[in-house]
């Protein structure tokens, strides 16, 4: 019995060695077949890469992108012993208060404790994570499904911001973006101007990869195996527009507005034989960093994108297409009816009552009796295409996006002796502010159309400038033409309606309108006033356009008082800033 125990004890012993040694050769089976839970050892690093700026002629930067930064950390992987000193060091680098920290700390995960960190900041931080994995704050942690993760205080990309440097000089022009979502981030895209018309251009081209071993703060080690992508911002744009200029031309509408009280002013300058627009100003501008809710309005850039009745301006180039067909002769004279003249049941009025008058003073002192009479030489065809030739109906080709081409009658429409008549004097059609400045640009420019733009280099991340290739310029018009147009415009400015515009020492020429505006159907007591023209020296020649939109009825309307003095200023100031010569004068 005895020994029969002892055999038991034995065997049993023996058991649970051979359990023993099989739950060994198990274990060691398992660790050799089973993946290790280890720490992932490589990273990818990706810099994005941002929209390019936009620049003035003279060099200044009036639009341009910074990185925003994102810090991330994982609760789990602060050693609990050190959240404190966390807490606090983070603090001191970042400038959030550590209660706010504390807060944000409560939750559970990945936490994001800032979006809107600066690159300088952001750049701080950075050290300041490797030093808190030195001073060993974070930890291993393994989750419940087995996988071993230390990320420790990351430093992400979190998007995009635009910033106006100039705030609302250069608006509408410039126009502002939207942010949109792009995976990881948050960049930005064009919504109106430049910014818009050239999205494609400074929108960010590709994003710098960097991809390798990492070390214990997850950076990529950069040895021979690592891989690199470089970072391709977008292109830069350069405007044809001096911002020294532009925020002078802002600055004389402004002080005219004080005493206008008009809804909008807007001046245009133009060089003459390149197209190029060298101040688009108005009144009603925004800042783009922070849009107001009363400032929606101002959105739209209305030298573009606004058509209006032009009025009295349109005289001079209804007058050029009558002169190229030879179907006047400005030394004839015509019956001007002492102020009153009727075609069909509407009656033509003047404000300067005379019998009759030459063809060329018709234009000087602003008939609107002998431009209707004169505008019934042509056939409905000639008068037709002559407008369209000049550029109405049109779109002008400005570099700029949601242009309105405005309208003018259909060829049948001009059968009608009231409608040749009415559109002599600018009614019955609607135009743009530029397209006034493109078509008055060809008498300034001997004949030649050329179309206006407003931005002249594309410049690359080496700096390297491309200058845009703009369309050349097709004549319209013969010089003999222009000649004797701007002859009879310099006219205007001596002793006609735009005596106030006279400077000595510059040749300056161009047209008053004074222009009734229409709602609901019927002209009411609101008024567009308008001066455009050109001013020139020996050597340079700028067709400029001045357009006050509905000054204040009640004061002063006429664009004598109204548009004229603004243009003058506007001569005065190119001299000023030595684009006129005076002692060079013609």
């Amino acid at each position: 019995m005895e020994q029969y125990a002892k055999a038991s004890k034995i065997l049993v012993l023996f058991g649970f060695l051979l359990l023993g040694f099989f739950l060994f050769l198990s274990t060691v089976y398992y660790t050799i077949l089973t993946d290790r839970k280890l720490p992932t050892l490589q990273t990818k690093k990706v810099e994005s890469a941002i929209r390019g700026a936009i620049y003035s002629q003279d060099g200044f930067v009036l639009a341009s992108s910074k990185k925003l930064y994102k810090a991330i950390v994982n609760t789990y992987n602060i050693d609990p012993d050190k959240k404190e000193l966390f807490i606090n060091l983070f603090s001191i680098y970042s400038g959030i208060s550590k209660e706010e920290l504390k807060t944000r700390l409560q939750k559970e995960g990945n936490v994001v404790l800032s979006y809107n960190i600066d690159s300088k900041t952001a750049a701080n931080l950075k050290q300041l994570a490797y030093k808190l994995n030195t001073y060993g704050v974070f930890r291993e942690f393994e989750d419940k499904n087995g996988r071993v993760f230390k990320y420790g205080l990351s430093i992400l990309e979190s998007g995009e911001k635009r910033d106006y440097l100039y705030e609302n000089s250069m608006e509408p022009l410039i126009g502002y973006v939207q942010k949109t979502e792009d995976k990881r981030i948050t960049r930005v895209s064009g919504v109106k101007g430049v910014e818009k018309s050239y999205d494609d251009k400074l929108e960010p081209i590709s994003d710098g990869i960097m991809r390798g071993d990492r070390d214990i703060g997850f950076n990529v080690i950069l040895n021979k195996d690592a891989h690199f992508k470089e970072r391709l911002d977008g292109y830069s744009v350069a405007l044809s527009v001096p911002l020294k200029l532009q925020k002078k031309v802002e600055r004389i509408v402004d002080e005219a507005n004080k005493r206008l009280k008009a809804k909008e002013i807007v001046v245009g300058i133009m060089e003459a034989e390149s197209g190029k627009i060298l101040a688009l100003a108005s009144t009603n501008r925004f800042n783009p960093n922070s849009i107001k809710q009363k400032e929606y309005k101002f959105l739209n850039n209305s030298a573009i994108e606004q058509s209006f009745e032009p009025g009295s301006i349109i005289k001079p180039l209804v007058f050029s297409l009558l002169l190229e067909q030879k179907l006047i002769n400005p030394n004839h004279t015509v019956e001007l009816h002492n102020g009153r003249y009727k075609i069909k049941n509407f009656v033509i009025t003047d404000t300067h009552k005379v019998a009759q008058s030459t063809i060329e003073d018709v234009l000087v002192f602003s008939s609107n009796i002998g431009m209707a009479k004169i505008a019934q030489s042509f056939t409905p065809s000639q008068y037709f295409n002559g407008l369209k030739l000049l550029g109405f109906s049109e779109p002008t080709g400005i570099d700029l996006p949601y242009e309105k081409t405005g309208t003018i009658p259909n060829v049948n429409m001009f059968r009608d002796e009231l409608y040749k008549a009415t559109v002599s004097y600018g009614y019955g059609m609607r135009a743009t502010f530029m397209q006034m400045l493109k078509s008055y640009n060809v008498i300034t420019n001997n004949g030649i159309m050329v179309n206006p733009y407003v931005v002249e280099h594309i410049i690359d991340n080496n700096g390297i400038r491309y200058k845009i290739k703009h369309e050349a310029g097709i004549p319209v018009l013969s010089s003999e033409t222009t000649l004797k147009m701007r002859e009879l415009l310099v006219k205007i400015v001596e002793r006609g309606t735009g005596k106030g515009a006279a400077l000595e020492g510059v040749v300056v020429g161009g047209k008053t309108g004074t222009a009734h505006i229409a709602k609901g159907g019927k002209y009411v007591n609101m008024y567009n006033s308008s001066f455009f023209g050109f001013a020139a020296d020996g050597s340079a020649r700028y067709t400029i356009g001045v357009v006050v939109f509905e000054p204040d009825a009640s004061e002063e309307y006429f664009a004598a008082r109204t548009a004229v003095p603004v243009y003058k200023s506007i001569v005065e100031l190119l001299v000023q800033e030595k684009y006129l010569n005076k002692r060079s004068a013609e």
